[in-house]
């Protein structure tokens, strides 16, 4: 990079905790119920999204079904996503979420963030389990000191990271049962509606994705 690549826009640095948010079996409702199905979700969320984050900061923007956030400390991110998530894992309609949080300088252009701040808080999002919320130090320290309970998970190494990231778990409610997961839909059982047809094996949410999942398990696995 020995050409002059100085910026000919204005931008502002600037210190964020920044969040990244997604629906975990978006891409299989879509598939299995069809894309109108998967619009009706993905609108509910974002209005849950929105009202969550009444009186903070919008959506900074929307990634498909991935809402990028951002707040100016860890504690304000806390607060706020405590109630957000909590609200979707209560909402019957929605798969669980998947979420990634960060803290860090970044740069601040044309209404968007940029930097490896975001970066991190990108692949943390994407290593999250369904119902599951990763975060790095500052945020777990700012959630522990709400007497949130924080699990260490030790170091993991990131895509174009240098330096292994301290990783944490952070629990508003309880965490997901692997057991209880829609494999197909990321939907958490138990489910009033249906019931699975086999005595063993994994839970479904209604006879569709039972039958997804019969005909191509390779394409589903089993949730992590």
């Amino acid at each position: 990079m020995e050409r002059d690549m100085r910026p000919t826009r204005s931008f502002v640095h600037a210190s964020a905790t920044v969040a990244f948010i997604d629906l975990a079996g978006f891409s299989a409702i879509a598939d299995v119920y069809g894309d109108s199905t998967a619009i009706g979700i993905l609108e509910l969320f974002e209005s849950m999204v929105c009202e969550a984050l009444n009186g903070y900061e919008p959506p900074i923007k929307w990634i498909g079904d991935e809402a990028m956030l951002s707040f100016p400390e860890p504690q304000m991110a806390i607060q706020a996503l405590g109630t957000l998530l909590q609200a979707c894992r209560n909402e019957p309609r929605l798969p669980l979420t998947r979420a990634g949080l960060n803290h860090g300088p970044v740069i601040l252009r044309a209404g968007d963030l940029f930097g490896s701040t975001v970066n991190i808080a990108a692949r943390i999002a994407a290593l999250a389990s369904p119902g599951q919320l990763l975060a790095t130090r500052a945020i777990a320290e700012a959630a522990a000191a709400n007497g949130i309970v924080v699990t260490d998970l030790g170091t993991v190494a990131l895509r174009s990271v240098t330096g292994d990231i301290a990783l944490y778990e952070i629990e508003f409610a309880p965490s997901a049962d692997p057991a209880w997961i829609d494999p197909v839909c990321k939907m958490h059982a138990p489910y009033s509606a249906y019931r699975r047809a086999a005595p063993q094996g994994p839970w479904f949410c209604s006879p569709r994705c039972e039958e997804a999942f019969r005909k191509s398990p390779q394409t589903y696995g089993l949730p992590r």
